[in-house]
This record gives C-alpha cells, structure tokens and sequence, in this order.
C-alpha cells in the first residue's frame, strides 16, 4: 500500500496489532498526541486487548495493558460499541480474509463515521480496500509521518525503534524505511518548486505489506 508521508488523516479507529504497535514506543504515541491525533476502539478490539484470556501473558503483553487502561483512564482510546448491522457491510467479505472480530468491527466503524481505520495486518488492509473504504493507515504511517512534519527528530527515529522492539513488537523494518521514506519526500520538497498551497504531494513507492497481527 502506498504512504504519503505529508498526509495523515488525524481521527483513527484502530484494530488490536495498531493500539499495540502504536504503545509500544512511548516517544512514538506522545508525538502522535501533540499532533493532535486521535484513536478509538470498538468494544470488540477492548475485549481483545483487555478482556481476553490469555494463557502465559508475557511481560510485554503485560506492559502494553498497563499502558491502554492508564491512558483511557485519561480519555484516549476511547471504546465505542459496534453494533451486528454495522459489521454488515464487511461480513460478506470476511470469508475471504478470516479475520478477528477487533478487525472486522474497526473497519465496519471506520466506515461509519467516515473515518481512517488504522491496521498493520496486510489483510484487514485488503479487506477495507475491497469494501470501498478510502481512509486506511497504518503504524508506519504514522511514523513517517510524524518525521516529515517535523513532530518526531531525527533523533527520535532509533529511541522509536528502540522501544517497539523492547515490548516485542515486529515493525521495526517497517518503521525504518518509513523513516526513510520521510527523510527522501522532505529532501523532495527542499529541492522541487513549491506548491501554492506550500504542501508538495508525492508520489511514494508501496510501504512493505507487514502482515502483522500482534493480537494475543
């Protein structure tokens, strides 16, 4: 899937592997906040998340609750329900992509609010596409973006990378050629004649299709 690092939609409804992938890294999700970014769930991705039993949690997956409850005690993340005929339109397609019901109900919300759904599973990804849904991101993304906008330094790219892996998370070449793909638009934007509007659109080649479900 193709990024443009210039752009990033800011209201987000995010699946189980993105609420991980963006807590894994403490410098990564308060660059997002700064940046006005907001992201919501639905009561299907809280039960995954949160309610799920699992059988040996590890130390990470730990970590990673601790963090979404201390900060949907503060107001992000907030769960919102997701009804049967709200799933409707992408149901029919799920036989196709198995997905969980933290990604179904994501993509089927998204689309109701007219928002982004924000996913590092390559087949929710194809999902949304193939139920007509324009607004779709992901964790890189993000990243990328917050460099070219100047919102995260260059400095931050390692601390990033750093603590996604420290909680096991498995983007890290991901975030690293998103970091990249930043650093070569902005160059971009240095050396072309600027647009009226001063925000030059790229043409970016596809970002690396992850397949990540960091759902426990």
């Amino acid at each position: 899937m193709a990024i443009d690092p210039s752009k990033f939609h800011l209201v987000n409804v995010a699946d189980t592997c993105s609420v991980w992938n963006i807590l894994s890294s403490a410098r990564l999700h308060s660059a997002a906040k700064d940046a006005r970014c907001d992201f919501y769930i639905t009561s299907f991705v809280r039960y995954e998340c949160l309610v799920k039993p699992r059988r040996a949690p590890t130390t990470a997956d730990l970590e990673l609750r601790r963090r979404l409850v201390t900060h949907q005690r503060n107001g992000s993340f907030k769960v919102h329900s997701c009804s049967i005929d709200d799933l409707q339109d992408v149901k029919v397609l799920e036989s196709r992509k198995r997905l969980g019901m933290g990604e179904l109900s994501s993509i089927a919300f998204a689309m109701k609010i007219a928002q982004a759904v924000i996913t590092d599973d390559q087949k929710a990804r194809k999902l949304a596409q193939a139920a007509g849904h324009p607004l779709i991101q992901t964790t890189p993304h993000l990243f990328s973006w917050l460099i070219f906008t100047g919102k995260l330094g260059d400095s931050d790219h390692a601390v990033v990378v750093d603590q996604h892996i420290a909680l096991e998370g498995d983007l890290a070449p991901h975030l690293r050629d998103a970091y990249h793909l930043a650093l070569q638009c902005r160059l971009n934007a240095r050396t072309s004649s600027p647009l009226p509007s001063g925000v030059p659109v790229f043409a970016t080649p596809p970002a690396p299709s992850s397949g990540n479900t960091r759902a426990p």
